[in-house]
């Protein structure tokens, strides 16, 4: 990696760490936050250079865009650290021009590989001590841009900033999900920004899915926007399906979220012999398919769970239970990914990223 931006990062250090104050073996996720965070700022046609800070609050005017129109797309990471003690990220690059897409989606400015890259491998060093080793923990890192110039006029901001803030967590999701198949609400709409990771698409599914919780179901499954009839996402998540020993995913689209995890699943279930179908697939076949017992799994897919196995989903006010399977795809290709995530097993892909 060039030392272009890295020899211009300042870093300002707490005077007095946190982390004695943190059970590392009781982490909830994302709400225990480190010591410092990476931020930059967008003024003048131009990224200022990176800077490491004393994590706090940030001051904005009530006039900043953020507030008014909504301009923020973010990302989902996690860092990792193995039995000898050195830290390594998932396909890192991956969320870099992830983040890069969904910005140029809501007109924001796209952010330069280094200064993603070199301002997050300088936090994690700066932070390693929070990187958490107890089972199935990690430190989930976020980095994020949103506007920050002020106007009320409906127009994209001329200032943005960008920050990197990392919690040190536990696991994301306990146990399976039961979930809602909606058939009114939707995430997304051909033509809009559902692929980008857009606050706003996240916002949109709150209520629907408090409506879920109330009649008893833990996440949404989300359909298409147009007839309600095409599986596409799991909550927040990705989804598949399994269908005898076919494992199926909807293929990404204006709607669909590109997922780095969804994309990994695919990739090492091919490779280990099991049949993937990436196409449409109804909520018709799904209940046909329980009706006659060919549907062996439901899972959903992301950087938080990694995998959340599916137990059962509620139809037109009808609950369709998934059996009980000893083996299962869900539970296989997780252990697979987290292997390669936590450097227990070798890397066939590429996708392991040392930080030194």
């Amino acid at each position: 990696m060039s030392l272009e931006v890295s020899q211009k990062i300042t870093i300002q250090k707490v005077k007095n760490s946190k982390i004695n104050q943190v059970d590392f073996n009781n982490l909830p996720f994302g709400q225990v936050y480190t010591d410092h965070m990476l931020v930059c700022d967008f003024e003048n046609g131009k990224w200022s250079s990176p800077k490491i800070v004393p994590y706090g609050a940030i001051s904005l005017d009530p006039s900043a865009k953020i507030f008014h129109y909504g301009q923020s797309v973010f990302e989902g990471m996690k860092a990792y650290k193995d039995a000898q003690d050195d830290i390594w990220l998932f396909r890192p690059f991956d969320n870099q021009k992830r983040l890069n897409i969904s910005s140029k989606r809501l007109a924001m400015p796209e952010l330069p590989e280094a200064y993603f890259m070199e301002g997050l491998e300088a936090l994690l060093l700066l932070e390693k001590d929070w990187i958490p080793t107890t089972k199935d923990s990690s430190l989930y890192i976020r980095p994020f841009i949103f506007a920050s110039g002020n106007g009320f006029h409906a127009s994209p901001s001329d200032k943005y900033k960008f920050i990197i803030a990392c919690s040190p967590s536990g696991p994301y999701f306990g146990g399976k999900l039961k979930v809602l198949i909606e058939q009114h609400y939707s995430r997304s709409a051909n033509g809009g920004v559902g692929f980008a990771k857009a606050g706003g698409n996240y916002a949109g599914q709150f209520y629907p899915t408090n409506l879920a919780i109330q009649k008893g179901y833990q996440q949404v499954i989300w359909t298409d926007d147009t007839t309600h009839e095409y599986i596409e996402e799991a909550g927040a998540m990705n989804i598949f399906i399994r269908i005898n020993d076919t494992l199926i995913t909807a293929p990404t689209s204006d709607r669909i979220l590109d997922g780095i995890t969804r994309k990994s699943i695919i990739e090492i279930a091919k490779d280990q012999g099991i049949a993937v179908e990436v196409r449409n697939i109804s909520v018709h076949e799904i209940i046909e398919a329980s009706d006659n017992g060919s549907l062996k799994e439901m899972f959903g897919a992301g950087t938080a769970a990694v995998i959340s196995p599916i137990s059962g989903f509620g139809y037109q006010e009808k609950d369709y239970v998934l059996p009980e399977l000893d083996n299962t795809f869900a539970a296989t290709l997780k252990k697979q990914i987290t292997d390669i995530q936590y450097n227990r097993s070798a890397d066939k892909f590429g996708w392991r990223y040392s930080v030194k």
